[in-house]
């Protein structure tokens, strides 16, 4: 995709004026650092005090109509039985036949009659394309990608700067609330992907500028800055949290992923839970872990991984520089019978680089206080 058919967000001004670098994410022109110290300076922020994001790139998509709760908790992974509006869950989008992943999103409980979603960007289509499949009669399926801007702030000193705005800030983690901010609808979720104390915003697309500009000024006593989606993938990396089309894919399963956490497998029925049961039972499939490299090197993308004879295990998800930590790091998925402590290889472009398996996340933070 030329840069000329890249999406933007209704922040694009913003970032530009900012200086930000931007880049082609899912098909979306995003700002992947901002000058002044780049995705390290903003990382730090983010662990150490507050930072924000612009995400209006993520989907959006709404089920409403009699019985859409029960619809969407039969489409996908999570029991949404399991929580009461208004409270969001993470949930999965498997395909019925291999039981891989089409998507991993957050749906929004409204109401029996009402759950509102949000994909990534890059597969919200095939998403709603699967759902419009199964629809029915009685139920809209509305893509809203483009109707709503959606704003990160994440770190220690978030809730004093959501406060600041006079947005409601006592919530329970993955818990909403409906909100107005300057004659405008809103929603604020105790939500984030950083592993920090945080909130998610989704406002109007044409009020996003205006809650962006509010932000910056709110959270400047507090030495905070605007991110990028470098830091945002460094910050997950720590956490260990999954990337969809690098933890989870179409040929890696929630199984694999140690993500039956978000599996109701006590759930009459969800797409894949047939191909998914019989795959957990089996217990054959190779699993996620984390890798800490000993001395330099950073790990990538599908790099073979091997084990002390030189026989080849697994391979690299995401691998990155731990800001935190300042060493190299990796999530990966690796052969059955490998536990944390063992030592492996990574083959980095043909260089071994000793690493150390761990189970994540690689830094402590206090995302559900």
């Amino acid at each position: 995709m030329s840069d000329t058919q890249l999406l933007t967000s209704p922040l694009d001004g913003r970032h530009r004026a900012l200086g930000a670098k931007m880049a082609d994410f899912g098909g979306w022109e995003m700002p992947i650092e901002y000058p002044g110290g780049g995705v390290l300076r903003e990382h730090q922020a983010v662990r150490e005090r507050v930072g924000i994001f612009d995400v209006s790139h993520l989907g959006k998509a709404l089920v409403r109509g009699p019985g859409a709760a029960e619809f969407v908790n039969s489409c996908f992974t999570n029991d949404l039985r399991k929580v009461t509006p208004p409270k969001a869950q993470y949930t999965m989008c498997c395909d019925p036949q291999t039981g891989g992943v089409v998507d991993d999103l957050i749906q929004y409980f409204k109401s029996e009659d009402e759950v509102f979603l949000i994909p990534n960007c890059a597969n919200t289509t095939e998403v709603v394309r699967r759902m419009r499949e199964m629809l029915p009669a009685e139920l809209t399926l509305t893509d809203q990608h483009r109707e709503y801007g959606v704003i990160a702030v994440q770190g220690p000193q978030s809730a004093e700067v959501v406060a600041a705005l006079g947005l409601p800030t006592e919530l329970e983690y993955m818990s909403y609330a409906d909100a107005t901010w300057h004659d405008a609808p809103m929603t604020v979720c105790r939500t984030g992907y950083t592993g920090e104390k945080g909130y998610e915003l989704v406002m109007p697309w044409d009020k996003a500028a205006e809650m962006w500009d509010a932000l910056i000024e709110a959270m400047t006593p507090y030495d905070g800055l605007p991110c990028g989606l470098g830091a945002r993938d460094t910050l997950r990396t720590e956490m260990g949290y999954a990337l969809h089309g690098h933890e989870l894919s179409m040929d890696i399963t929630p199984n694999m992923a140690r993500a039956g956490w978000a599996v109701g497998w006590n759930k009459p029925d969800f797409w894949g839970k047939d191909v998914l049961a019989a795959q957990k039972a089996a217990k054959e499939c190779r699993l996620s872990w984390g890798l800490l490299v000993e001395g330099k090197g950073i790990p990538r993308k599908d790099c073979a991984i091997k084990n002390a004879e030189g026989v080849e295990i697994g391979v690299v998800t995401s691998g990155t520089m731990s800001p935190t930590l300042r060493q190299g790091i990796a999530l990966c998925l690796l052969d059955r019978g490998v536990t944390a402590g063992d030592r492996v290889v990574i083959d980095v472009r043909g260089r071994e680089i000793a690493a150390v398996v761990a189970k994540p996340p690689f830094v402590r933070t206090q995302v559900a206080d």
